[in-house]
């Protein structure tokens, strides 16, 4: 029996940049401009799909797992968030993020590309 191949519901192509598979050609386009980035001198460095723990308390909500991380040579930090549909569970998870974890962290930029 033959089954057709769906894909992703949203239209997303899963993209290989530098032999890691990103979700989106949108995304794996981010992991190669952040290379480039990091050769310019820009950028210090920077990591993929960061686990954050979000808390409220001693109890446990979720985690959030953040697309990218930067770390810029100025000393700055940013966390980035490629986007192509915004999903109820994502801007819920978006606002805990925004109440807890960046309200302890003030000095980390929050960046959502759509």
């Amino acid at each position: 029996m033959w089954y057709q191949q769906r894909g992703n519901k949203y239209g997303a192509k899963t993209t290989e940049y530098g032999r890691v598979l990103y979700h989106s050609k949108k995304e794996a386009g981010f992991a190669r401009d952040c290379d480039l980035r990091v050769k310019a001198g820009e950028l210090i460095g920077w990591d993929r799909q960061v686990k954050i723990s979000l808390d409220i308390g001693e109890f446990h909500i979720c985690n959030y797992y953040c697309d990218f991380f930067l770390h810029y040579a100025n000393g700055k930090k940013q966390l980035v968030e490629i986007k192509g549909y915004m999903t109820e569970i994502y801007r819920l998870k978006r606002k805990i993020l925004e109440a807890t974890y960046l309200k302890q962290h003030p000095e980390i930029e929050y960046l959502v590309i759509t």
